[in-house]
C-alpha cells in the first residue's frame, strides 16, 4: 500500500494506491492543522500495510501537519517529490527551487521520449506546462478562474457571486450574463493564445492534457483537441514511488 497526497491551496487530494491503482480518495481542505479530520477519516485504517508516503505540497505548512500525522501512524517516512532526485525520469530544465512539485508531478505522468504535452491545470492558478519529450521546459502562471470571479465580486458592490457556466453568446444582456461571458470566453480566448505563442515560440507540435475543476467547461470551447485527465498529479506520483529505496 502506497499513500500519495496532493497539497494543493485549496484542497489536499490523498489517495491510497494499490499495485498502481487509486483505490480510495480522500479531499480534505489545506489550511489549518488537519489531525482531527485525518483520526475521523482514518479511525479502521489499517496503518501496517503502508510501505511508501510521497506528496507534493505547495503549501508548506499543510505538508509539514501531514508529514507529521502520517509519521507517528505509520512510522515510514513521508517525502515530498522534490527531495527525490527525479534527474533519471525528468530533465528539468527551470529554476528547480521555484517550479511546484504539483506541477512537475504532472509532467512525470504523461512524459515520453517521442511525444510533447502541454499541461492545461485550472486551479487556484491557470498553469501551463511544457514538456518537450522527457524534458520539462517550464510555463506559464495565469489568475485562477474562481481567484478572479471572487475577486471580482468582493471589489465591485455591484457584482453577485457568480458561477460560471458555458455561454453560447458572446453580448451579455445582463450583470451575470455579461460576466459570465467575459470570463468563459475570455479564458478560453487566453488558453488558444498561448497555446498558439507556445507552439510558436518552440516550433513544436504538442498534445493537450487538461485537468482541475473547470477543464469540463473548457474542454470542448478550445481550439485544440484535449484530453482530460483528473488523476494527473497522483499518476506522476505513482510514477515517482519508484525512485523512494
Amino acid at each position: 500500500m502506497i499513500i500519495l497526497g496532493d497539497i494543493g491551496n485549496t484542497e489536499t487530494k490523498i489517495c491510497f494506491v494499490k499495485n498502481n491503482k487509486i483505490i480510495k480518495k480522500i479531499l480534505i481542505p489545506s489550511l489549518g492543522k488537519k489531525n482531527h479530520i485525518l483520526n475521523r477519516y482514518f479511525k479502521r485504517f489499517n496503518f501496517f500495510e503502508v510501505e511508501k508516503i510521497l506528496f507534493c505540497s505547495v503549501v508548506p505548512a499543510t505538508f509539514k501537519e501531514l508529514k507529521k500525522y502520517f509519521r507517528k501512524k505509520t512510522k515510514v517516512k513521508c517525502y515530498e517529490l522534490k527531495e527525490l532526485n527525479l534527474k533519471s525520469i525528468l530533465k528539468i530544465d527551470v529554476n528547480y527551487k521555484q517550479v511546484g512539485s504539483d506541477r512537475l508531478a504532472n509532467a512525470i505522468s504523461v512524459s515520453s521520449k517521442n511525444k510533447n504535452f502541454v499541461i492545461l491545470d485550472f486551479g487556484t492558478a491557470t498553469t501551463f506546462d511544457v514538456l518537450i519529450g522527457k524534458n520539462y521546459k517550464g510555463g506559464i502562471i495565469s489568475p485562477g478562474i474562481n481567484l478572479s470571479l471572487n475577486t471580482l465580486s468582493d471589489k465591485a458592490s455591484l457584482i453577485p457571486k457568480i458561477n460560471l457556466k458555458k455561454m453560447s453568446k458572446v453580448v451579455g444582456k445582463d450583470t451575470k450574463s455579461a460576466v459570465r461571458s467575459g470570463f468563459f470566453w475570455g479564458y478560453a480566448g487566453l488558453i488558444d493564445n498561448v497555446i498558439n505563442l507556445i507552439k510558436k515560440e518552440t516550433k513544436k507540435s504538442f498534445e493537450l492534457v487538461i485537468t482541475g475543476g473547470f477543464s469540463k467547461l473548457f474542454k470542448n470551447s478550445i481550439k485544440m483537441k484535449a484530453k482530460q485527465d483528473f488523476d494527473i498529479t497522483i499518476n506522476g506520483l505513482i510514477k515517482a514511488t519508484k525512485l523512494i529505496k
